[in-house]
């Protein structure tokens, strides 16, 4: 190809977020390419945990984790089975009364913006989860949180968007994005009126100076013990790590699978971009998991992995116009939740390039938000860069 524009939309990335806007711009009538070098799905999409989750920390996150949550409810009808959607609902388990306390303000909030949640004692959450540790002081449950099978999904999407005209590059890598043109391995060049980057911890490799850092985390599943959990467990504490903008951390997070596994979370790495197993971090993961469920010390561990998340200084995700090249869409920087938010970020995309007005308002999620004009030279001229200041980061929005 010449660089002549082909396509109204053209996606780099067919992980969760990048299927997704595939599907939502396809929908639209707008002409789609979407790039993925591996599988569909791979990557950072089948690192995750898969729980969709409504979150509180700000309202911005709260905005685009509800949001998504109520589209995903929506589309759980026509996916296939193989997806293993199911509404388990969120267990956040307080281990003490400080962090009841915790439980019952986060109960509040959510039962003023409408989402359904109860508190439970101690006795009532001892007798829907048996498996838990005594002594535990109760637990919020959100009721409409949702287990996911990440991979077959982000399948199911891009095959969806394929089925009503989008071009599907598979097995290609970028070597070049910008401008209005994506260049392939392969030489191939596909243009584009607007280009939208979704390769999560990767988009970095594209665009260095993103304000992107990856987070690394490990995650285990166990051979099958129908019953054992019967929602996602997790910790009060857990956002105590998630805060964390720098320090490495674990934290207690479980999860139910269709098949009667056991998926075991969570840790947090800042600085480390190999994919080797922490034995420490790994080791520390599963003590704070048996803390919990000292059970699950009895089970066996099948498989071990590590992902990377893609994180941003104020926890939220960069969604909308690159200010540096009127070509690009950013739709990456989700950090963990991306499963979640994926359905809605495609939607803010979609609406972007058709015009359209948002069901929640986009400003908070836009890439401006990091950019500063910055004078060069004496001139009287302005270059967009972005500012990364991590150690001023807002320890106060963590995120799953």
């Amino acid at each position: 190809m010449s660089g002549e524009t082909v396509f109204d939309a053209a996606i780099a990335g067919g992980g969760i977020v990048g299927a997704a806007c595939a599907m939502a711009c396809a929908q639209r009538g707008l002409r789609v390419a979407l790039v993925e070098r591996d599988a569909f799905g791979s990557g950072a999409t089948a690192a995750g945990m898969g729980h969709i989750v409504v979150m509180d920390d700000t309202e911005a996150q709260f905005a685009l984790t509800r949001h998504s949550q109520q589209l995903w409810h929506s589309l759980a009808a026509t996916l296939p089975a193989t997806a293993e959607y199911e509404q388990r609902g969120t267990l956040w388990v307080a281990a003490d009364r400080e962090e009841m306390e915790a439980a019952e303000k986060k109960y509040h909030w959510f039962s003023q913006r409408s989402v359904p949640c109860s508190l439970l004692t101690a006795a009532e959450l001892a007798r829907i989860e048996p498996n838990l540790a005594g002594g535990l002081a109760g637990a919020l449950l959100v009721a409409e949180d949702a287990v996911v099978y990440p991979p077959t999904v982000a399948l199911e999407l891009a095959r969806r968007a394929q089925q009503i005209g989008a071009q599907i590059f598979l097995g290609r890598s970028i070597r070049k994005l910008g401008s209005g043109s994506i260049l392939l391995d392969n030489g191939v060049e596909i243009g584009a009126d607007q280009l939208i980057l979704a390769l999560g911890a990767d988009s970095v490799e594209l665009c260095p100076d993103l304000p992107i850092r990856k987070r690394k985390g490990h995650l285990v599943i166990t051979d099958r013990h129908p019953g054992f959990v019967q929602h996602q467990l997790v910790e009060l504490g857990y956002l105590k790590s998630a805060h964390s903008t720098s320090a490495d951390s674990v934290a207690f997070n479980v999860q139910p699978r269709q098949t009667g596994q056991i998926l075991i979370g969570s840790s947090r790495q800042f600085g480390v971009e190999n994919t080797a197993t922490d034995q420490h971090i790994l080791s520390a993961m599963l003590a704070r998991a048996e803390q919990y469920l000292p059970g699950i010390r009895g089970l066996s561990a099948i498989r071990v992995w590590t992902g990377f998340r893609a994180a941003t200084p104020d926890k939220l995700p960069l969604i909308g116009p690159d200010p540096r090249d009127p070509t690009l869409l950013l739709a990456t920087g989700h950090e963990g939740l991306g499963i979640t938010t994926s359905l809605a970020t495609a939607e803010l995309v979609a609406d972007h390039l058709t015009h359209r007005d948002s069901v929640i308002a986009p400003a908070p999620y836009l890439p401006a938000r990091y950019a500063r004009a910055q004078k060069s030279g004496g001139e009287s001229r302005h270059e967009e860069d972005y500012a990364m200041d991590w150690s001023h980061a807002g320890a106060d929005h963590g995120i799953q």
